[in-house]
C-alpha cells in the first residue's frame, strides 16, 4: 500500500467511524419513536392457544411468511407470541424464563431472528399474579404484578418491541394502579416497548388508558373476539360507539382478527375485516399464516382496505345509521376524502341507499367513488346504492372531483 492511500485510509476511518455511530444512534431513535398508527401484526393465539405446536418454529416460520406472503409489504410489522411461552416458574433470581421445550433458543434468539427480517417482536403478560391460561393446580404462567420493572427490564434486555398486558389473577387490586405500574416500569426500561393494555373494558379504559399515567398505545375495549360472526357482530357494536376516544398513537382495540380461521364465511371475514379498518382498530392476524388460503390472504393484503385503517389523520370512523340492520360508518382522510362502510348486520339480502348529506359531504361538482374491495372506480353525487347480501358490506374512498 502506498503511503499517500495509507494516509487517506488513516484519516477517512475516523469519520467514516463518526457516520456509523451517527448512523446507528439515529436508528435508534427512529426505532424509539412513539407510534402513531393502530398496530399491524399477528399474534398466535386465535389459531394456536396453548397448544403444542405454538413453539419457537412456528414463530420462526410465521415472521418467513411475512416476506413470502407480501404481509410486511403491506403494512404488518409486528410477531407477537401470547400467553404459554414462559417456563412454569421465574428462576432464582425472580426473573422470567422462557420455556424451553418450546422455546430452547430463548426469547432473545427469536426476538433477534424477527427484527433481521425487518419486523418488530410482541411478548405476553398479564397484570396478575400469573396468566390466563391455567397450568397446573389451576396457576397460570407468572405474571407481572408485583414484578413490574424486573420484567420490563427483562423485556427491554430481550429486544422487545410490544407488551400485549392482560387482566387475569389481578387480586382485585385496581386496574388503574395495576396498569400504572407497568406503564412506569416499561418508560424506565430505557427501549420503546408498545403498551397494549388488555383490561377487556372491565373498567372502562377508554376513559383513562390513553392518558397519564398509563398512557398505553391501545387498550381493549371488549371480551375475547371467537371465530363466530355473532360474536364479532357484538364486539364490532361495542367498539364503533367510541370513536371520541381513539387518537393517534391510543386506539380503541376489539381484539385480533380472525379472518381464515374457518368459522365465518369470506363474506363475512371481509365485513369483519373492513369493520376493523374503518374503526382504525389494531389489525393484528390471528390465523397460522403457513396454512392460510389465498381468499383468506386476499382480504388481509387488501392495500385500500388497510390504507383506511391506516390513515395518518388518525380518526376511528364514526357510525352515523344503526337502523333495521344496516350501518353506516364515515372515516374522514388525510387526503380530505371521506371512507365509508355500509354493513348489512341481517340474515337478508338488502338494496340500500345512503345519500350524501348522511355522509357529511359538502357541496361539489361531483365525486369520485373507489369501491374498495372491487377496485373499481365510478363518478357520481355521493351517495351510494348498494346490494348487500346477508352479513355483507361495501366500502368505499369518497373524493370530490
Amino acid at each position: 500500500m502506498n503511503r499517500s492511500l495509507a494516509h487517506v485510509l488513516r484519516t477517512a476511518a475516523p469519520f467514516a467511524l463518526v457516520l456509523a455511530i451517527a448512523a446507528s444512534s439515529s436508528a435508534a431513535r427512529a426505532d424509539q419513536t412513539t407510534p402513531t398508527l393502530p398496530q399491524m401484526g399477528f399474534n398466535n393465539w386465535n389459531s394456536t392457544h396453548c397448544r403444542e405446536e405454538f413453539n419457537e418454529a412456528m414463530i420462526r416460520g410465521i415472521a418467513d411468511k411475512f416476506i413470502s406472503l407480501g404481509l410486511r409489504d403491506a403494512g404488518y410489522r409486528y410477531v407477537n407470541v401470547d400467553d404459554c411461552w414462559a417456563n412454569w416458574q421465574r428462576d432464582k433470581n425472580g426473573q422470567l424464563q422462557a420455556n424451553p421445550k418450546r422455546f430452547p433458543s430463548g426469547m432473545k434468539a427469536l426476538a433477534d431472528y424477527i427484527h433481521q427480517h425487518g419486523l418488530k417482536f410482541g411478548l405476553y403478560s398479564s397484570a396478575g399474579t400469573s396468566t390466563c391460561e391455567p397450568l397446573q393446580e389451576n396457576r397460570g404462567f407468572p405474571g407481572g404484578l408485583g414484578h413490574e420493572k424486573q420484567d420490563a427490564a427483562t423485556f427491554a434486555s430481550w429486544g422487545v418491541d410490544y407488551l400485549k398486558y392482560d387482566n387475569c389473577n389481578n387480586q382485585k387490586v385496581d386496574a388503574q394502579q395495576r396498569y400504572t405500574a407497568m406503564a412506569e416500569a416499561l418508560r424506565g426500561s430505557g427501549r420503546h416497548i408498545f403498551y397494549s393494555v388488555c383490561e377487556w373494558g372491565e373498567n372502562k379504559p377508554w376513559l383513562w388508558a390513553g392518558k397519564a399515567p398509563v398512557d398505553a398505545n391501545s387498550w381493549r375495549t371488549t371480551g375475547d373476539i371467537r371465530d363466530e360472526y355473532a360474536s364479532m357482530l357484538k364486539i364490532f357494536k361495542e367498539n364503533v360507539v367510541l370513536d371520541s376516544y381513539a387518537s393517534p398513537g391510543h386506539w380503541n382495540d376489539p381484539d385480533m382478527l380472525e379472518v381464515g380461521n374457518g368459522g365465518m364465511s369470506i363474506t363475512e371475514y371481509r365485513s369483519h375485516f373492513s369493520l376493523w379498518s374503518i374503526m382504525a382498530a389494531p389489525l393484528l392476524i390471528g390465523t397460522d399464516l403457513r396454512t392460510i388460503k389465498p381468499d383468506a390472504l386476499q382480504i388481509l393484503l387488501n392495500k385500500e382496505v388497510i390504507a383506511v385503517d391506516q390513515d395518518p389523520l388518525g380518526v376511528q370512523g364514526k357510525q352515523v345509521r344503526d337502523a333495521d340492520g344496516i350501518h353506516v360508518i364515515v372515516k374522514p382522510l388525510k387526503d380530505g376524502s371521506e371512507a365509508v362502510a355500509v354493513f348489512n348486520e341481517t340474515d337478508a339480502a338488502h338494496d340500500v341507499s345512503v345519500d350524501a348529506s348522511e355522509i357529511g359531504l359538502k357541496s361539489a361538482a361531483g365525486y369520485r367513488l373507489r369501491d374498495l374491495w372491487q377496485h373499481s372506480q365510478t363518478k357520481g353525487d355521493g351517495s351510494i346504492k348498494a346490494h348487500l347480501p346477508a352479513h355483507g358490506i361495501v366500502m368505499y374512498r369518497i373524493s370530490a372531483l
